[in-house]
């Protein structure tokens, strides 16, 4: 049987969602008090990684167990009870937010059509103490005509090679399309809706760094369209903080193909 959890956490208590030497990251955490309940290790698997600091109201994981597990587990081979008994043991920094049972095709990652991310940013002399670690304070000029004008010539389908972060290894393409760039302001709060077919490494931060830099007169708009379209690596790329950053959600296809039967993309 396969579970499907949506989970959000605050990421500023965790060291990123990907499992690593030293644990304290999500992947960590909601891995041991699943291996708890079953009784023997469990690998989850995650629709992608978050950094150290970024937050999450819709992060999709999954995670198999055998007709073996199944059947120590009794009641509790029931989707519905793993809701409770996740959360009675994860701190309160994750949750859990749903558990339901997922297609034999269906892979947190593999099985994704597209996500949301939202950027937060605070343009005022000061910062409210509960939006510490959650938005990015902006002090001095800041052009909002600017972050309309270039948030609008992200979207599309663009090779995004100069927004992405060296992570070691590159995927095939570096082409993404993204289906909207939204931003809406109330007072201080500034606030970038990003949705897109897939995103590279770091892509968003880099994206509303970029766009930051150029609002603040830091930087003319035609670099930034400019590094837009050379589709190569940019020298001295600007990048948003992490804790201003939420994966908001993640979309799925409505009938789940087997990811081991993809074709790869050309």
């Amino acid at each position: 049987m396969k579970l499907r959890l949506l989970i959000a956490y605050d990421g500023t208590a965790f060291r990123g969602w990907q499992s690593q030497r030293g644990g304290n990251t999500v992947q960590d955490t909601l891995e041991d008090v699943v291996s708890t309940i079953v009784g023997e290790r469990v690998i989850l698997h995650g629709s992608g990684r978050t950094d150290a600091g970024v937050h999450a109201l819709g992060q999709t994981v999954h995670f198999e167990l055998s007709r073996e597990q199944l059947g120590r587990l009794g009641r509790m081979s029931e989707p519905e009870r793993w809701l409770a008994a996740l959360n009675a043991s994860l701190p309160p920094e994750l949750r859990v937010m749903k558990v339901s049972r997922a297609a034999e095709g269906f892979h947190a990652r593999f099985s994704a059509s597209g996500k949301i991310y939202r950027y937060e940013l605070w343009h005022g002399p000061v910062l409210p103490p509960h939006l510490h670690q959650k938005t990015w304070h902006l002090y001095g000029s800041l052009d909002r005509a600017v972050i309309r004008q270039l948030a609008a010539a992200v979207e599309g389908t663009h090779d995004f090679r100069g927004f992405c972060a060296d992570s070691g290894s590159l995927p095939e393409s570096t082409v993404r399309t993204i289906r909207r760039l939204a931003v809406k302001e109330r007072g201080h709060s500034i606030s970038l809706t990003v949705e897109g077919d897939g995103f590279l490494y770091r892509m968003v931060r880099m994206i509303v760094g970029g766009i930051v830099r150029v609002a603040q007169g830091k930087e003319d708009a035609d670099v930034f369209t400019r590094r837009l379209a050379a589709g190569k690596p940019w020298p001295n790329p600007a990048m948003a903080p992490a804790p201003g950053l939420y994966l908001v959600k993640v979309h799925y296809r409505k009938r789940e193909i087997p990811f081991s039967k993809r074709r790869k993309s050309p």
